[in-house]
């Protein structure tokens, strides 16, 4: 089985530790005045979502884990769960709220995921980084809102977020997924 060390410590590798998958999420090369190098590193657990930090060393090997990633459409929420369907076979999985975790907020039906099963064992769904929703509620305009200012919106997800002055009830707009952020208004 592959392995991963030190040196290739970078954001956004996979490794695995103690039969759980990780993320690194960051990582600082250190190197100090006296003895050797060494790599610390923030690493999410993919399964359930916190985040560890940790030390790596010269010798330090981590196995990578094994990661299978799927094409699923989100289906419905269910009250427990989450319910995605395969593309290709059809097949139905549910997920917890607490496995899919902030993304949920930026989800319709619908939507094309990618879910990550972990040996097998659906843990994790990825959404796109930017998506576009349309506005359903924001309180409308008033004469002297000033530039630059914001204001909250509802989204078609159920998501809050702010949104310039300009943006109306109807309107379309781009968001970022990883910080819940208005990017733009989709013409």
């Amino acid at each position: 089985m592959a392995t991963v060390g030190m040196g290739d410590i970078k954001k956004g590798v996979r490794l695995e530790l103690d039969g759980n998958p990780y993320k690194v999420i960051e990582f600082q090369h250190v190197k100090p005045g006296k003895g050797a190098a060494f790599v610390r590193i923030k690493i999410r657990n993919l399964s359930s979502g916190k985040v560890i930090e940790k030390t790596v060393h010269a010798g330090d090997k981590f196995e990578v884990p094994n990661l299978e990633q799927k094409k699923m459409q989100y289906l419905y929420d269910d009250g427990d769960f989450l319910q995605f369907m395969d593309m290709e076979t059809y097949d139905q999985i549910g997920l917890s709220k607490e496995q899919v975790g902030d993304l949920f907020d930026f989800m319709i039906d619908g939507m094309q995921t990618d879910i990550l099963f972990h040996n097998g064992k659906a843990i994790a769904v990825e959404i796109p980084q930017t998506v576009e929703l349309k506005v359903v509620e924001t309180p409308p305009n008033f004469k002297g809102d000033s530039q630059g200012g914001k204001k909250p919106a509802t989204l078609e997800s159920g998501a809050v977020i702010q949104v310039p002055f300009h943006i109306l009830e109807g309107d379309t707009v781009k968001v970022d997924t990883t910080e819940g952020k208005y990017l733009e208004k989709v013409k």
